[in-house]
């Protein structure tokens, strides 16, 4: 059984027992948290899609770790104008198990 949920802005694929890495939840280490913004659930025979999310469908994951990814860097440059910029920015996220879907 599998979910498409939405958090922090953009949607993830979610299956039963994986880890995915998500834009921060302000949530503690080993906290379960319920995604109630389900937008499909499908299992092998059918696809259940929400217009636009499916009504009672919850996903339960647990919270692994925060941490930030790597560092982008961020380089301008105006020709023959001698301006150079350089900036870096790494994005924190937040890591999840996901435990039960219920749909």
């Amino acid at each position: 059984m599998y979910a498409v949920i939405k958090t922090g802005g953009k949607q993830y694929r979610v299956a039963s027992g994986e880890k995915i890495k998500v834009e921060q939840i302000a949530a503690d280490v080993g906290q379960e948290i319920v995604i109630d913004q389900v937008l499909a659930v499908g299992d092998g025979s059918g696809l259940k899609v929400g217009t636009p999310l499916v009504s009672g469908a919850t996903v339960i994951a647990t919270v692994v770790a925060h941490g930030k990814h790597d560092k982008v860097r961020i380089f301008k440059m105006r020709r023959r104008k001698h301006y150079q910029k350089r900036q870096g920015h790494r994005q924190q996220f937040t890591e999840l198990q996901i435990g039960v879907i219920a749909g």
